[in-house]
């Protein structure tokens, strides 16, 4: 089976730095606070979209120097590299040992994912991913079905991992299963209104849903 990450949510942690960064970048564009919660739920949309969410009545130039401001205000505070959750080194190891595939569809930029795969030297690990900055934003499901055909996988044979209704509406559009975690920006009461076919609590608990397990 192809199994599809969702990455900030669901693999790495890092929903505080997202937070924070938009808020400066915000401050810096003369936009108005906007709260955690508010900016958490935007997590998961591609840049583009997640300004324009946050901000529909700012106007285009506007927009732009916010998404300007909060990709300088992200590349000033990697001096860490985010971490991964708890978890999810041992379990990917034990997808791909059970004959799984690997793969992530994301809304960071591909620049963005590529330096996280750099820093925790974990790119090798995966068949293909697809960020929004090369094609549509979630929920749109044009990113898994290029998954899809890049992989030759079909739509039955894949699932999509994810930590917010975004994903798990992509997935419904493709004919993909998928499977919410709890622990990320979106509440497990949102999560389930979309039908996953399950929820986890936690990265290792994928290798309790009986397609994964070995």
């Amino acid at each position: 089976m192809l199994v599809i990450l969702d990455w900030d949510g669901t693999v790495c942690n890092s929903e505080a730095r997202i937070v924070s960064c938009m808020q400066r970048a915000a401050e810096r564009a003369g936009l108005p606070e906007r709260s955690p919660d508010a900016i958490g739920n935007i997590i998961g949309l591609g840049l583009p979209e997640a300004v324009a969410t946050l901000f529909p009545d700012a106007p285009l130039a506007q927009q732009l120097s916010l998404r300007n401001y909060y990709s300088e205000e992200w590349m000033a505070a990697r001096k860490e590299p985010l971490p991964l959750f708890d978890g999810v080194m041992e379990t990917l190891d034990q997808l791909l040992g059970a004959g799984h595939r690997l793969a992530v569809a994301t809304g960071k930029s591909r620049r963005g994912l590529n330096r996280e795969f750099e820093e925790h030297g974990i790119g090798s690990l995966f068949t293909a991913s697809r960020c929004a900055d090369e094609t549509a934003s979630k929920p749109n499901p044009l990113m898994l079905r290029e998954l899809l055909d890049e992989t030759g996988v079909a739509a039955a044979d894949a699932v999509m991992v994810g930590d917010t209704i975004y994903d798990l509406e992509m997935a419904a559009s493709a004919g993909v299963a998928s499977i919410g975690v709890s622990y990320g920006v979106h509440e497990p009461e949102r999560l389930a209104a979309l039908r996953p076919s399950a929820i986890i609590d936690r990265f290792s608990e994928l290798l309790d849903w009986p397609p994964l397990v070995p």
